[in-house]
């Protein structure tokens, strides 16, 4: 029988449930089980497809081309799974469902209502990662916090979920803000014993108690919790503040969770295997040398726009035994060549990453021609790929004005366009996404860190490379290093005469693995390293 593991959030949000459904799957993938996670949120949206990154951080792309939450990154990342469009949940998918079932007459003619439509919509899609997947253990998040309005059909529906599959199949986890006064020298566990009435409440009796803390929580206050709580005190478990997010799993495995979720489920107690992480980790944290990466974007304010991007970078980091230090620069502030070269002299390699819409491209398009004539390597991402193209066509072929038709519809030159089935979509669900095939060039900087000829890379993205313009930039030498032979659309590129200058359509992002580095942000950080190599860390 499946089992069913539900973590949900208390006292305040951005607590890190994804980082513990993701450590929590990794320690019981460690277990020898087959572990799948998913996310349930509760926002009317269909998907993050067409939120503001300001709103929502990086819309994460699965291979079936999902737009989902970015705490999918964290469990592919964490359990090294592909995870597909059943693996995140909207209330807005859920309630579209039901209306459109509802419309189609599929009720027919009775009343739709919250209870027990929705929750048993709610229900099936929990259920569908079994059927697809046939995993030992399903572990689903649950956005937001308890006692938001949007999020109690979820809760109605977990709890329910026992009465289907059986409580000994079932273990609710309840993630809770233990805040430290300074001012009285003591952690703080009210905000918690509020919290999990609350979630009583609501018919859920939390199995275990997970506590996040910036200071260690000592065994009174734990026991105090678990009496409070009704929960045993080796059932709750301190989630104290890491370095860094890839250190959370060992953390939690010696603080007992896997132990504890074990015991409630009637699992098997087996032995652990984290050595490799372990070694990862070590590796992380003991760095022989230092890159400086100036990140060229739109969304700098808020890092959780660009996180599978920086997360890559760090793999990258790990493989070379390099620290990765990320400089935030807004590309609005590169304004010219001169403004460009003050800002990126210290940069020890470039990345422009994806993005929509026109605000910075200017400064983007200054930042890859600082690259290619200061031979600084460089990374274009999505985006930042057609932007190496746009710098190439203007500065090098010559062709003054060069734009694509998304940030300048009157270019002379769009030597970045729409292609022709594209024209006159509505925005959402109209992106080529998804995993697509690209044949790789032999000879090119990419095939060296693929080490294949043929690769299966993540998309999301509307406009393309203008074939039209193709040989004309090959001509004036940009190496058109990766072709989808399916489309014959341009999906690599790379400018010669520079240590690292390359362009990718697709987001190598989402597949890399803090113990596996995308072979691109691997080579990417090896180039940077040596472009950096006198910055070597005592």
């Amino acid at each position: 029988m499946t089992k069913y593991i539900f973590i949900t959030g208390g006292v305040v949000s951005g607590l890190g449930k994804g980082i513990a459904a993701a450590s929590l799957g990794l320690i019981l993938k460690s277990r020898g089980y087959k572990v799948v996670n998913q996310k349930f949120d509760p926002y009317l949206n269909i998907d993050p497809g067409t939120m503001n990154p300001y709103q929502h951080g990086e819309v994460f792309v699965t291979d079936d081309g999902a737009e989902t939450d970015l705490d999918l990154g964290h469990y592919e990342r964490f359990t090294d799974a592909t995870l597909s469009q059943s693996s995140n949940t909207t209330a807005g998918r859920v309630y579209l469902s039901v209306l459109n079932k509802e419309r189609e007459g599929g009720f027919h003619g009775g009343t739709v209502q919250v209870i027990p439509n929705i929750t048993e919509e709610i229900l099936r899609r929990m259920l569908l990662s079994t059927s697809e997947t046939g995993a030992d253990i399903i572990i689903t998040e649950i956005g937001g916090t308890v006692g938001d309005i949007e999020s109690l059909p979820f809760m109605e529906a977990i709890r329910q979920m026992k009465y289907k599959v059986g409580e000994e199949n079932c273990c609710y986890i309840h993630l809770t803000l233990v805040p430290f006064m300074k001012k009285a020298d003591e952690l703080k566990t009210k905000p918690t014993q509020h919290s999990v009435k609350e979630l009583q409440e609501l018919g859920i009796k939390p199995d275990v108690i997970m506590l996040r803390t910036e200071r260690a929580i000592d065994q009174n206050t734990r026991e105090r919790l678990a009496a409070f709580c009704n929960v045993e005190s080796s059932c709750v478990i301190q989630n104290l503040t890491a370095k860094s997010i890839y250190e959370v799993p060992l953390q939690m495995e010696k603080e007992g969770l896997g132990k504890a979720v074990c015991k409630v489920l009637g699992l098997k107690e087996s032995q652990t295997h984290l050595e490799d992480w372990a070694k990862m980790v070590d590796r992380f944290n003991n760095p022989k040398r230092k890159a400086t990466i100036a990140l060229v974007g739109k969304y700098v304010e808020l890092h959780d726009a660009y996180l599978s991007v920086v997360e890559s970078l760090v793999h990258g980091g790990i493989h070379n035994e390099a620290e990765v230090e990320i400089d935030w620069v807004d590309a609005e502030q590169l304004s010219d060549d001169k403004a460009a070269a003050a800002r990126l002299k210290n940069a020890d390699g470039i990345i422009v990453p994806g993005g929509f819409g026109d605000r910075g491209i200017e400064g983007m398009i200054n930042a890859a021609k600082y690259a290619r004539t200061k031979k600084v390597p460089y990374f274009g991402i999505c985006l930042g790929m057609q932007i190496l193209v746009i710098e190439y066509a203007r500065n090098v072929l010559g062709l003054a004005g060069a734009n694509s038709t998304e940030m300048n519809k009157e270019t002379p030159y769009p030597v970045i366009d729409l292609m022709p089935d594209q024209n006159g979509k509505i925005l959402g669900g109209t992106l080529r996404l998804g995993k697509y095939e690209c044949a790789v060039a032999a000879g090119t900087l990419t095939e060296k860190a693929y080490g294949s000829k043929t690769i299966w890379e993540r998309h999301r993205h509307r406009y393309e490379f203008n074939n039209k313009f193709r040989e004309d930039l090959k001509k004036a030498g940009l190496i058109v290093a990766g072709v989808n032979p399916e489309r014959d659309l341009v999906e690599i590129c790379e400018v010669p005469g520079n240590p690292w200058m390359v362009g990718v359509q697709f987001h190598p992002e989402f597949k890399s693995r803090p113990n596996k580095a995308g072979p691109l942000f691997r080579d990417f950080i090896a180039a940077a390293v040596k472009q950096g190599a006198p910055k070597v860390k005592n």
